[in-house]
């Protein structure tokens, strides 16, 4: 089965749209949104739509720390991330946000563990920026038996953390397109990049395939309108900000 993750969509409609065409067009047989569905982005309603059908239609869903935003808003704005989740909220309807409310932060398939941050306190939101804090993800993960992967997002980088034949992970940083052995001898991170608002100096949007057959995991970048996505954002009066972050790719 080749398993698309999607992550970080930050209600970007246009890159979401166009990574759902991209990986049904390459073969993916499921999806996995690893939340931060709303948040930065124009287009917050039409992307929960779009994942409520996905859900209905067998696809695998956690919750995002935007996500969770935008349910329950902070009453006083202090991180950029909480700028628009009053904002996300107004947009959302009453069933909308119950179906974020209700989404889990973990789910486990089989020898794959899905969450959004870090599985070591997935309600903290974790940042997995490092091979120390893969290593607390992993670790937590492997308490849950037959654990082998641990799929993720939250960082808006695309890497991949395995553990080698000593006790210390090694880092990879992967190409796009080109599949990645990763078999259950070793277990494996990935940080799978963000759909909706790329950071590392590229506007094209990050998803990744996991082939459980073959034990392959791709990770892809994707060319979309991301001009129109930051129109969108002006033109809802978000701040200025999040539109130049989707044409400078940070």
């Amino acid at each position: 089965m080749k398993l698309a993750l999607l992550s970080d969509i930050h209600a970007n409609i246009q890159a979401f749209d166009a990574c759902l065409a991209h990986a049904k067009e390459h073969g993916a047989q499921q999806f996995a949104l690893l939340g931060d569905l709303v948040g930065y982005g124009a287009d917050p309603a039409a992307v929960v739509e779009r994942a409520q059908q996905l859900a209905v239609e067998g696809a695998l869903l956690v919750k995002g720390n935007h996500d969770q935003l935008a349910v329950v808003p902070p009453a006083r704005a202090e991180t950029v991330g909480d700028v628009t989740a009053a904002w996300t909220h107004a947009q959302l309807s009453v069933a909308q946000r119950a179906f974020l409310q209700d989404l889990p932060l973990t789910h486990q398939l089989g020898a794959v563990m899905l969450v959004h941050a870090s599985v070591h306190e997935p309600a903290l939101w974790h940042y997995v920026y490092d091979e120390r804090a893969a290593r607390a993800s992993l670790d937590a993960a492997s308490t849950t038996p037959d654990v082998r992967y641990v799929f993720c997002g939250h960082v808006h980088l695309q890497t991949l953390y395995y553990q080698g034949a000593g006790f210390d992970l090694m880092k990879f940083i992967p190409t796009a397109g080109v599949a990645v052995p990763v078999p259950r001898h070793r277990r494996w991170l990935a940080t799978i990049g963000s759909v909706g608002q790329p950071r590392d100096r590229n506007p094209q949007a990050m998803y990744a395939v996991f082939d459980t057959e073959k034990l392959q995991l791709t990770f892809q970048r994707v060319s979309y309108d991301h001009h129109s996505a930051a129109v969108a954002i002006r033109q809802a009066a978000l701040p200025a900000l999040f539109a130049d972050r989707l044409e400078l790719g940070r």
